[in-house]
């Protein structure tokens, strides 16, 4: 970023800060300085917490009388994502069915081809579980509140995933890795005989 961009931003800042919090004297004035890499690091952040402290603390002459509010500003975890804001219950539930009913019909008619003892699948109550008999169980069920469906399995353990709307699938936001994917690699794994979930 040019230092001369760089200096507008920094005046701007200083003005809207000192403007909106500090009193015209020049003891009360405080500069910000941001200085190249810190600036793209820190800018935002910094935008934030002016916000957040002229919102706490209104238009303030006297910056030490509102240090304990400062500090709550700043010792404020994140918000809670409203996952109910992301992603409609009537859609989700669309979504996370249609993915459960495939998985259903396409693991059933896996099951039947490969020798497996004790295989066995079957869906109710929102779960749908899978044994491969000694090879391992997997569970996975629709956590509505979460907009997520959750899977555990004898391979990878547990594992959450979000509906991506861009990519049109279930994603495990952690390491990226997807629900159909995941299945269809460790089913392989754990089998010996591919199989097609996508």
């Amino acid at each position: 970023m040019s230092s001369k961009l760089l200096k507008r931003v920094s005046t701007s800042l200083n003005s809207i800060y000192n403007s909106r919090l500090l009193s015209s004297s020049s003891s009360n004035s405080i500069r910000i300085h941001f200085h190249n890499s810190n600036f793209v690091r820190h800018s935002v952040s910094s935008l934030i917490l002016i916000t957040s402290y002229n919102n706490t603390c209104g238009c303030s002459r006297n910056l030490c009388s509102q240090t304990s509010n400062f500090n709550e500003v700043l010792s404020q975890g994140p918000t809670a994502v409203d996952y109910s804001a992301l992603l409609q219950e009537d859609e989700f539930h669309e979504l996370a069915d249609a993915t459960m009913y495939d998985l259903l019909e396409k693991i059933e008619e896996y099951g039947d081809s490969v020798d497996t003892d004790g295989f066995d699948i079957d869906y109710g109550n929102q779960v749908l579980t899978v044994k491969f008999g000694d090879l391992g169980t997997y569970v996975l069920n629709k956590q509505t509140p979460n907009r997520q469906i959750w899977m555990s399995s004898p391979v990878s353990g547990p594992s959450r995933f979000d509906w991506d709307q861009y990519t049109k699938t279930w994603i495990y936001r952690r390491t990226k890795a997807k629900l159909l994917d995941t299945l269809e690699t460790e089913i392989k794994q754990l089998c010996g005989e591919s199989i097609t979930l996508s």
